[in-house]
């Protein structure tokens, strides 16, 4: 069960948090937490005050101290349970403003001293949620999820390393689990095999949850959040929206990939691997149904689209060489830029004489393109978009190039992605268009024919 920060976000939260777990003692939950709502947001602008030399960093300490204290004194009554709570509060504030003095004098910010800042919002949560489970009744402790996800070296955006986290799962989780009591684990942060703390990426706690899971090959994965599923579309742009009952891993996978904000793009994964089903629940309304992500579901194969989503700030790399006609090794040659650089690409459109492809890291953008410049002409769009229609049985489904394309008659599409996947169709727009052509094939797929 993951929470995150808009269901830890308050005490009357936490309260509520204790009572959907109280209501899943028969089936040994485990608890995975993210920070409290924003609590990260303001540990990395007090890193970015440190770096400029701005003494108000120790506004931000003071700011997330007197937060915590207030919440723990809340919901733990005074004993040796708050006394320790506050110890631990202390200490791990203690580390925080030295980091901050650290960067401070340094005037420099590591992504390994980044990592250690943005995981202490999840290091003071797990340890407070832990301890009001156990005043509400319900046996519970805290593990350190330093100690149980093992990554690599990539701070900022660490990989978990599968094998090493099972084996430490094995020996740190399951034994309270046997015991009938639930463990409270800290979601995005995990070490690497010499114990430096890493984290996984903003977002990082679903992504903590599913490798947990996976871990410990759990009946289910539960991400509690603060909507009532997965959508159609994101109802801050289309009120209209609705919630998808049930959807496959494929779709999920996709829906996430291409901004759908539910969902971590990384948490499918360890899931798909293991065969263990998500679901999505709102733990403001926990009577909703909501979202059940599983391998394979039935129904019809040559289905509707099943949803609209859209990521911003794509960057399009266009390569032509004419060069390359009936030539070989290019595409190749073109893609060995981009591992390295380490920059994934998401949609690929190629003729004879020329490659077009997308990129959603901007920053890495200039390198890239000053390397493929030695390769062919190059042009490079920014400001753009990709918008995805996702379903199942794309390929099977006569007509649903016409209605996408009927729908967006007034909006330019500059690239197209169709074919490659059974269970999404793609395309780039410019960034100015893109919350327009989401509207118009949300209005043709699930408002106009109902």
């Amino acid at each position: 069960m993951k929470f995150g920060g808009t269901s830890v976000g308050s005490p009357e939260r936490i309260r509520a948090l204790a009572e959907r777990v109280r209501e899943r003692l028969a089936r040994r939950p485990v608890v995975v937490v993210s920070a409290l709502s924003k609590v990260t947001d303001s540990l990395v602008r007090g890193a970015q005050l440190a770096l400029a030399r701005d003494s108000d960093y120790e506004n931000v300490v003071y700011e997330v101290l007197d937060r915590h204290h207030r919440a723990i004194q809340d919901l733990v009554p005074p004993g040796p349970a708050q006394e320790r709570l506050l110890s631990h509060l202390d200490a791990t504030i203690g580390e925080l403003r030295a980091l901050y003095t650290g960067v401070y004098h340094l005037a420099e910010l590591t992504a390994r001293t980044l990592d250690a800042i943005s995981g202490i919002g999840e290091r003071l949560s797990y340890e407070m949620v832990a301890a009001a489970l156990d005043a509400a009744g319900i046996p519970a402790q805290g593990v350190d999820a330093r100690g149980v996800i093992v990554t690599d070296e990539t701070f900022g955006r660490a990989m978990p390393l599968v094998d090493e986290t099972r084996v430490a799962a094995a020996r740190m989780v399951q034994p309270l689990i046997d015991a009938r009591t639930v463990p409270v684990l800290p979601g995005f942060i995990g070490s690497t095999r010499k114990g430096v703390a890493t984290t996984l990426g903003r977002g990082g706690s679903d992504w903590s949850a599913a490798v947990v899971g996976a871990a410990l090959d759990a009946e289910e994965i539960q991400i509690w959040t603060d909507v009532d599923g997965m959508m159609t579309v994101d109802p801050r742009l289309v009120p209209s929206a609705r919630v998808i009952p049930e959807v496959s891993f494929d779709e999920a996978a996709e829906l996430a990939y291409f901004g759908a904000k539910v969902l971590h793009p990384a948490t499918i994964k360890p899931a798909v691997e293991r065969g263990i089903p998500v679901r999505i629940l709102n733990s403001l309304r926990p009577s909703a149904p909501g979202t059940l992500i599983a391998g394979r579901l039935g129904g019809d194969e040559r289905g509707e689209p099943r949803a609209i989503a859209f990521k911003k700030d794509i960057a399009v790399i266009l390569i032509a060489q004419p060069r390359m006609l009936m030539a070989y090794g290019f595409v190749a040659r073109v893609f060995e830029v981009f591992d390295r650089h380490r920059t994934p690409v998401d949609l690929i459109a190629t003729s004879e004489v020329s490659i077009s492809l997308t990129v959603d890291h901007p920053e890495a953008v200039p390198a890239v393109e000053e390397e493929l410049a030695r390769l062919g002409e190059v042009e490079v769009l920014r400001a753009m978009a990709i918008v995805s229609v996702v379903g199942r049985g794309f390929c099977r489904h006569p007509g649903l190039a016409a209605r996408v394309f009927q729908a967006l008659r007034e909006v330019n599409v500059v690239m197209i992605s169709f074919g490659a996947s059974d269970v999404n169709f793609s395309f780039v727009v410019a960034e100015a268009d893109a919350e327009r052509a989401v509207r118009l094939l949300h209005h043709e797929f699930f408002e106009e024919r109902r």
